[in-house]
């Protein structure tokens, strides 16, 4: 159902508008960052109306809504949206809480990609080689051996739950210090990639993508005078933009189009998701082999999509 508003035609007269109403279930950091004034004018422009759900409130006695965007987490709401997607099929509910739970676990983010054949589409994208790890931090020099995954490796809490430490990264350039990492965690190879990661956010069919600045190459020489485990800043950051730099042409050279379309597309129908994105990375050296993993970062992939 749409929410009538008054639409001025220019001549003295008014029109009847038709507004799309959008629920929004979001903690408050996300709600302060994503519906600020200048966007929530930019939407009514374009005919949609932002509308506040309250938790404490039975959701099916609030709206009526067109669509319903969330980011919360916790069984409790995911069995109450779940509910409400039952019950009420002609409101769209982006994203449905199985779909996004899948990206909450860094292992299940990458397989979606392993499992894609990309390449009559102008590139090839895979993940680094990987292991998790669930227990025994004392084990994972000898586990790492078996697995034969090669030096430096990114390490990675294997579940993002939306904490501080679910984003640390850390790099470990020598097998004593592996011992160090605290499981459950993912390990993989670091590709080095010029210090380039391209961001893909995707609302639907719509694609955009920008240009962040990320980690430099590390060769050999600096694996051997650099020995344990160094924290990752927050390489995806907006303040890390790479957009207006002044960049080797080659390095920054966007994906090609057809494959980042392929890519959205066997995503959206394999994740189950409108709204997400995916961090990709090109190898060093190449033009058309790349690296990537789907995220669910909805606010940010909403706003890209708008401006």
């Amino acid at each position: 159902m749409r929410i009538k508003g008054k639409n001025f035609d220019g001549e003295g007269g008014e029109e009847e508008e038709q507004k799309l109403v959008v629920g929004y279930a979001l903690t408050l950091k996300k709600k302060k960052s994503f519906l600020q004034p200048e966007f929530e004018r930019l939407a009514w422009k374009k005919g949609i109306l932002f509308v506040a759900i309250d938790v404490n409130l039975p959701l099916s006695d609030q709206g009526p809504f067109d669509i319903i965007l969330h980011k919360l987490l916790g069984k409790e709401w995911s069995d109450i949206v779940e509910d409400y997607r039952q019950t009420h099929p002609e409101v769209t509910v982006i994203d449905p809480p199985y779909a996004i739970q899948q990206l909450h676990n860094r292992q299940s983010m990458l397989q979606d990609v392993v499992d894609l054949n990309l390449s009559d589409f102008h590139g090839r994208v895979g993940v680094p080689k990987q292991m998790v790890i669930m227990k025994d931090p004392l084990s994972i020099p000898d586990e790492v051996a078996k697995a034969g995954l090669k030096l430096p490796l990114v390490a990675k809490p294997l579940v993002v739950d939306g904490s501080a430490k679910s984003h640390e990264l850390f790099l470990a350039c020598d097998w004593s210090s592996l011992s160090e990492l605290e499981p459950p965690l993912v390990l993989q190879e670091f590709v080095n990639h010029d210090g380039i990661l391209f961001k893909i956010y995707i609302v639907g069919d719509a694609i955009k993508v920008v240009r962040r600045f990320s980690l430099a190459n590390v060769n050999k020489c600096q694996r051997a005078k650099v020995p344990g485990i160094f924290p990752f800043p927050r390489v995806s950051s907006a303040a890390a933009s790479a957009d207006d730099a002044d960049l080797d042409p080659r390095i920054a050279e966007l994906p090609p189009k057809p494959l980042l379309e392929r890519l959205s597309k066997e995503l959206r129908h394999r994740l189950g998701l409108r709204l997400f994105n995916i961090d990709m990375i090109r190898e060093h050296g190449t033009r058309d082999i790349f690296y990537g993993m789907a995220k669910c970062l909805i606010m940010r992939s909403f706003l890209r999509i708008f401006y």
